[in-house]
């Protein structure tokens, strides 16, 4: 397991319902911690490099209604 930290950034602010859909997306496998920034305009997301890639960590969040800005 190789396993990366990359910052998110949001795309626009997270209402609440986001906020609580935030916690849904650690279900995915190799995700493994999320930590907001303070300014709550980002997240460091820590995950599995072997099982998924930036890209795809950031479709998930899309997927769940959290739109991230991801740029190799």
């Amino acid at each position: 397991m190789t396993k990366l930290q990359v910052r998110f950034r949001f795309e626009q602010p997270l209402d609440d319902a986001a906020l609580s859909r935030l916690s849904d997306t650690t279900a995915l496998y190799g995700i493994h911690k999320i930590k907001m920034d303070p300014g709550m305009d980002g997240m460091l997301v820590e995950y599995d490099a072997t099982r998924l890639s930036g890209a795809d960590v950031a479709a998930a969040f899309s997927g769940f209604g959290i739109p991230v800005d991801f740029r190799k």
